[in-house]
């Protein structure tokens, strides 16, 4: 048993107790979503921020245990650069102001940057 469906153009009137003709049937599109582009939280060395502190800031704002915490704070301070963290724009964004914020707030000259991961 197979119904057929008229187009909108027909002449019936369409309404509440319609029973199904005179409707028009769309196909659903599937459409592909990308997934949200990742950045990566990178945390650069200096001469005057204590190593502790960048430990603190990685057990605070990454939630790093201390092992990991301390292996990104020698691979800044060996590298130069350490990542802290891959996210979303907006919380790697959010990640760097808050580390920043830190910083200022304890007097230290730590800088914390955002790159395409």
């Amino acid at each position: 048993m197979t119904k057929s469906f008229q187009t909108l153009s027909s002449a019936k009137p369409t309404g509440p107790a319609d029973d199904g003709l005179g409707a028009t049937v769309a196909e659903k599109l599937d459409t592909a979503l990308e997934p949200p582009k990742l950045y990566q939280v990178v945390m650069l060395n200096d001469d005057f921020t204590p190593m502790e502190f960048v430990v603190l800031v990685l057990l605070e704002h990454f939630r790093h245990d201390l092992e990991s915490a301390t292996q990104i704070m020698l691979k800044i301070h060996h590298d130069g650069r350490g990542v802290c963290g891959v996210y979303t724009k907006d919380v790697a964004a959010t990640k760097v102001e808050l580390v920043l914020a830190a910083a200022r707030q304890a007097g230290h000259p730590l800088q914390c940057i955002l790159e395409t991961a």
